[in-house]
C-alpha cells in the first residue's frame, strides 16, 4: 500500500474568497453605523451587530503570538474562557496564545468580572481596545459572549481591532434553534459542532427532539412498519433505544456540559403524549387503539407508570443524566377528543419534571384542547408555534412564559412541501420581531413575559435521503438571522442587502467548516500527472470536502480487474464508488444513503473524462463533456388510506464531495487517475 500526500497545486494563484470577503467588508462599511458612533473609527463588523459603540483613534494589530491575561481575582471562573479562546483563536487565526494571570500589558487580552450593572445584565459585556484589548463582564456568561465577538472582529479585520469600546447586550434573553434527532439521526460530533456554531452568533439555547415517527403512509399504512426512534440510552427499559443511531447517557451529560461552557443551553426534549410511536413499538399495551400509536393511552395506568420511570432514568441521584435547568414534555397535536384527560396529563408531567428541581417546558396545545382541568402555569415556558393550537394573550395572562416559534415563519422542514425548506431571511431581518406571534396575532412591543424567540427543524420525511450537512445548509443563514434579531433588535441603519453581504463572508465557527467551503479553484493531483493506484494506494490531498454548488472533474482509467465498489474518493461525511456491485456504475453514499448514477457503466481499460457537480437540489454526471444523468427529482408515491388520497416524498439525491483520500487502503478503486480538479462557484 503506497500513501501519498500532496498539498496543495493552486490553479488559479488568487484566493477568491479572501478577495471577496475584503471588498464585501469594505462595501459594509460604508453602510454601518452604530448607535453611538463618533467620527473615529467605526463601529465594527460582527453577527449579531454591536448594541453599542463608541469609537477611538487608531487600530490594535494584535501578533499571531500573545497572551491572554486573566484577573487573578477570578481565575478559577475564567479559566475555561480563557482556554476555548486559546483554542479559537488557534483554529479561526492560527494564532498561539499563552494564559497568564495578572495585569494586561501591551498587546495581551485581558478578561475580567466587574460589578453587576442593570443595562449589561446576565449576558452583556464591555470590550475596550487601547493599547492592549479588555473584555470585562458581570457574569461568566457576558464575558463569554465578548470572547465571541473579539474573534469575529480578529476575523473581518484580519487582526486589526479598531480602538474603540463597544457595551453590548441582548434585546431578548432567549435565542433558540430546535433539531429534530429523532426522524434523522444526527451524530454527536455534528451536535458539538453545532453548540459552537450557536454559540459564535450568541444563540442560547438548543432544544434537541428525542423521539418522534414518521406518517404511516409511507410505511405500508402500518403502525408496526412506520419508523420510530428515541435517541437516548436507556438501562431500565433495554431495547427501547434507536438501533440505527444513539446517544449513551454520558455522552448526552457531556454535551450538555460543553453546552454551559459555551454559555449555551442545550435542552432535552422527551415528546409525549403524541409523537410517541417510539415508546408504543416498545410497549405496545400502552398505546391508543382509538387514536393511532403514535399516541399513548393516557387512561391506562401502565403508560404513567412507563413514562414516570423513563423521566426519573434521567433526572434522579446525584449526578441526573439531564444536568441543565430546563426539561421540555413535549405536549403537542394529542387528539381533541381527549382534553380533559390530555389537560391532566399535562399538569401531572410539568409538576413531576419539576419535583426534580427543573424548569418544564412544553409545546402549545392549551386552545386547541380546552377544557375545565387546570394546567400548571406558574414556572412553565411553551413554545407559542400556531396560531391553531396556543393563544398567546390567554397563555400569557395564565400566568406562562412564551417563545416565539411560530410555524408560518420559522419551521423548516426539508423535502416536505407545507413547510419551508429555507426561511425568508429578508422578511425576518426587515420585518419580524418575536411579537409577531402568528399572521393574526401581534403583541404590543415590552409585553412581559415573552422570552424571545426559535427556529426548528423537523424532519418529518423518514428516509428521504435528506444528510446532516443538506440540513446545516438550510439552518445555518436562519441561526444568523435570528441572532441579529434577538439579540440587536430591529437594526433600520444596516440594510439587508449589507447584513446579507456579511453573513456570506462570516465563518460558521472556529474550526467548523459543514459547509465544506474552499478558499480556492483547487487542483489536487499534479497537473499532466497520471496517478497510478493499486486498490490499496491512497492519495491524501489539501482538502476535506467540497460544498455546493461545486464541480469536480478528472480522467480516469480504470484496470480490467478493477475492484467491486472500489472507493475512489473518500471525505468526512461521504464516499464516492467505482464499478458498483459489478456494474462498472458510479455510486456515493452518505448519512446511510447510497445513491448510483443508473445510466451510464465506466469502460474499464480506457481513459473517460468525468465531472460530477452538486447543488443543494441534487447531483449530475458528465461524460466527456455531456450531461449523462441529473440525480434529481425522484419521489416515493404512496395512498393515504386514513385520508383516502395519495401522498408523495421527495428524495434529496445530494453529496457534498468527499475529496481527503483517493483511493482507499482496503477496497478503493484500481487504475489510474489524473487531472483532479475542484471549483466551488
Amino acid at each position: 500500500m503506497i500513501r501519498v500526500e500532496i498539498e496543495r497545486c493552486s490553479i488559479k494563484s488568487i484566493d477568491k474568497f479572501e478577495i471577496m470577503r475584503k471588498l464585501l467588508l469594505t462595501l459594509y462599511y460604508l453602510f454601518v453605523v452604530c448607535l453611538g458612533t463618533s467620527a473615529q473609527e467605526p463601529c465594527p463588523c460582527v453577527i449579531p451587530a454591536l448594541q453599542q459603540w463608541k469609537g477611538g483613534n487608531g487600530k490594535l494589530l494584535l501578533p499571531a503570538e500573545g497572551s491572554i491575561v486573566v484577573n487573578p481575582a477570578y481565575e478559577a471562573e475564567l479559566l475555561s474562557t480563557a482556554r476555548i479562546l486559546v483554542d479559537d483563536l488557534r483554529d479561526l487565526m492560527n494564532w498561539h496564545y499563552i494564559i497568564k494571570t495578572g495585569k494586561p500589558q501591551r498587546n495581551d487580552i485581558y478578561l475580567s468580572l466587574i460589578k453587576p450593572d442593570k443595562q449589561l445584565g446576565d449576558e452583556g459585556y464591555v470590550l475596550a481596545t487601547t493599547h492592549y484589548v479588555s473584555i470585562e463582564a458581570p457574569t461568566v456568561k457576558g464575558l463569554f459572549w465578548g470572547t465571541r465577538s473579539l474573534l469575529q472582529i480578529l476575523y473581518n479585520q484580519q487582526g486589526k481591532l479598531p480602538k474603540g469600546t463597544a457595551r453590548d447586550f441582548p434585546k431578548f434573553s432567549s435565542r433558540g434553534f430546535m433539531l429534530d434527532v429523532a426522524r434523522k439521526f444526527f451524530t454527536l460530533d455534528y451536535l458539538k459542532q453545532y453548540v459552537k456554531i450557536l454559540s459564535f452568533y450568541k444563540m442560547n439555547e438548543f432544544q434537541i427532539h428525542l423521539n418522534d415517527n414518521g406518517f404511516p403512509q409511507f410505511f405500508n399504512n402500518d403502525w408496526k412498519m412506520t419508523y420510530a426512534a428515541f435517541r437516548l440510552e436507556s438501562e431500565r427499559f433495554p431495547g427501547l433505544t434507536a438501533k440505527d443511531g444513539s446517544y449513551t447517557k454520558q455522552e448526552f451529560s457531556n454535551l450538555q456540559r460543553m453546552g454551559m461552557s459555551y454559555g449555551v443551553n442545550v435542552i432535552p426534549e422527551i415528546d409525549i403524549p403524541a409523537h410517541s410511536l417510539a415508546f408504543t413499538h416498545y410497549k405496545p399495551e400502552i398505546g391508543s387503539k382509538e387514536y393511532g400509536m403514535d399516541h399513548l393511552d393516557l387512561y391506562k395506568d401502565e403508560t404513567y407508570h412507563f413514562l414516570d420511570t423513563l423521566f426519573d432514568e434521567y433526572l434522579s441521584g446525584e449526578h441526573p443524566i439531564f444536568i441543565g435547568p430546563d426539561v421540555h414534555i413535549g405536549t403537542d397535536e394529542y387528539n381533541k377528543k381527549e382534553a380533559e384527560q390530555y389537560r391532566y396529563f399535562t399538569d401531572r408531567y410539568l409538576k413531576y419534571i419539576e419535583k426534580y428541581g427543573k424548569n418544564p417546558r412544553m409545546w402549545g396545545g392549551l386552545k386547541w384542547l380546552p377544557g375545565k382541568t387546570p394546567v400548571k402555569a406558574g414556572g412553565v415556558t411553551v413554545n407559542a408555534w400556531s396560531y391553531d393550537w396556543i393563544d398567546p394573550e390567554a397563555s400569557l395572562k395564565e400566568g406562562y412564559q412564551l417563545i416565539n416559534t411560530c410555524d408560518t415563519y420559522l419551521y423548516i422542514v426539508p423535502g416536505a412541501g407545507y413547510y419551508r425548506e429555507f426561511l425568508d431571511h429578508k422578511w425576518i431581518y426587515e420585518s419580524w420581531s418575536p411579537w409577531l406571534m402568528n399572521s393574526k396575532q401581534t403583541l404590543s412591543e415590552g409585553t412581559p413575559g415573552v422570552l424571545g424567540g426559535m427556529f426548528a427543524v423537523w424532519n418529518d420525511m423518514c428516509g428521504n435521503g435528506i444528510s446532516e450537512q443538506d440540513v446545516h445548509l438550510r439552518s445555518f443563514p436562519a441561526i444568523q438571522v435570528l441572532a441579529e434579531k434577538l439579540w440587536k433588535g430591529d437594526n433600520k441603519i444596516v440594510s439587508y442587502e449589507s447584513f446579507e453581504a456579511l453573513c456570506r463572508i462570516m465563518p460558521e465557527a472556529p474550526g467548523v467548516n459543514l459547509l465544506a467551503r474552499i478558499p480556492k479553484e483547487m487542483c489536487l493531483t499534479p497537473l499532466g500527472k497520471v496517478c497510478l493506484l493499486s486498490g490499496t494506494d491512497t492519495i491524501r490531498t489539501a482538502l476535506q470536502e467540497v460544498g455546493y454548488p461545486y464541480v469536480v472533474s478528472f480522467k480516469i482509467y480504470p484496470d480490467k480487474d478493477t475492484n467491486i465498489n472500489g472507493i475512489l474518493f473518500e471525505g468526512p461525511h461521504s464516499k464516492v464508488y467505482t464499478n458498483w456491485e459489478n456494474t462498472g456504475r458510479i455510486a456515493f453514499s452518505r448519512d446511510g444513503y447510497t445513491f448510483v448514477f443508473g445510466s451510464y457503466c465506466l469502460p474499464k481499460g480506457k481513459w473517460t473524462d468525468i465531472c460530477i457537480s452538486g447543488d443543494y437540489k441534487g447531483t449530475s454526471l458528465y461524460v466527456n463533456g455531456k450531461l449523462q444523468e441529473r440525480l434529481e427529482g425522484r419521489k416515493m408515491k404512496v395512498y393515504w388510506k386514513k385520508n383516502k388520497r395519495m401522498d408523495y416524498m421527495p428524495y434529496q439525491e445530494t453529496l457534498i464531495f468527499p475529496l481527503r483520500w483517493i483511493g482507499n487502503p482496503l477496497n478503493g478503486f484500481k487504475g489510474k487517475i489524473q487531472n483532479v480538479t475542484c471549483v466551488q462557484k
